[in-house]
């Protein structure tokens, strides 16, 4: 429709008519039709037209720079197959972690936790007074962070684990209606696969779905006894460590 406008066509009706998708409805046509007659100039189509080219110019910009970084990324493939593992991880964001972070971030982040704070996605601890003012995140992970986001919002078009985990964020955080409670649960997402594409570099295997049910599975007494188990051995390293579960003692008689 702007094209047509810059190039001289004025008539409502067949502006209209070069609508596409839902703009097509009978109602919204003839809507369209007469939002599109009205006074639209050579000067309006000039800067329209002016507009449109420095449009063009940053995008062939930023594909020049696409192509660059894509070509740099080649010198690590293995790691590129890695990354391309992660779900929301497209063309996009695949490239744009090692040109952020490189292809060996464990060689510079103990943790991941160490990962997520310096890219800026740990919220903030504001407590005065033993009231927590607010838990925003940071501004300095103003390259990486961004992608992250947008792989997010991609990850969780998928039903599995990460769309699942959104869900019960969002809940928790204020419900669907609230705009404030799906952006923390998005940065929660985002922060879950830096998390994730931190763990498949340092391993050497790629991401596997473990399904929509995960959270609950976790939750189950058989994960819980392993998790406890885990956590024995790590605060006993080198030790035998045996659990003997015993059943309930009837219970004694009242008066005794």
């Amino acid at each position: 429709m702007i094209k047509a406008l810059i190039n001289g066509e004025r008539r409502g009706p067949v502006l209209a008519d070069l609508a596409i998708g839902r703009m097509r409805t009978a109602g919204k046509l003839a809507d369209l039709s007469m939002a599109l007659s009205g006074r639209f100039t050579e000067h309006h189509a000039l800067l329209c037209r002016l507009h449109q080219d420095r449009i063009a110019g940053l995008d062939a910009a930023a594909a020049g720079l696409d192509d660059r970084i894509a070509a740099k990324v080649t010198r690590w493939p293995r790691e590129g197959r890695l990354l391309a593992s992660v779900p929301g991880f497209g063309d996009v964001v695949t490239p744009a972690w090692p040109a952020e972070i490189g292809p060996a971030p464990h060689r510079w982040f103990p943790r991941h936790e160490k990962l997520a704070s310096w890219a800026t996605l740990c919220p903030g601890n504001n407590i005065s007074a033993g009231k927590r003012k607010h838990g925003r995140t940071g501004d300095a992970g103003t390259c990486i962070k961004p992608v992250l986001i947008q792989a997010a919002w991609s990850a969780i078009r998928t039903k599995g684990r990460l769309q699942a985990r959104y869900h019960r964020l969002v809940r928790r955080f204020g419900g669907e209606k609230n705009p404030g409670a799906k952006k923390k649960a998005i940065t929660a997402i985002a922060r879950t696969l830096l998390k994730i594409a931190y763990q498949v570099l340092k391993s050497g295997q790629p991401d596997t779905e473990p399904g929509a049910d995960f959270c609950t599975r976790r939750e189950s007494p058989a994960q819980q006894h392993a998790y406890l188990e885990r956590r024995l051995q790590k605060l006993y390293p080198g030790r035998t460590i045996t659990i003997t579960i015993s059943p309930p003692e009837a219970a004694l008689p009242p008066g005794s």
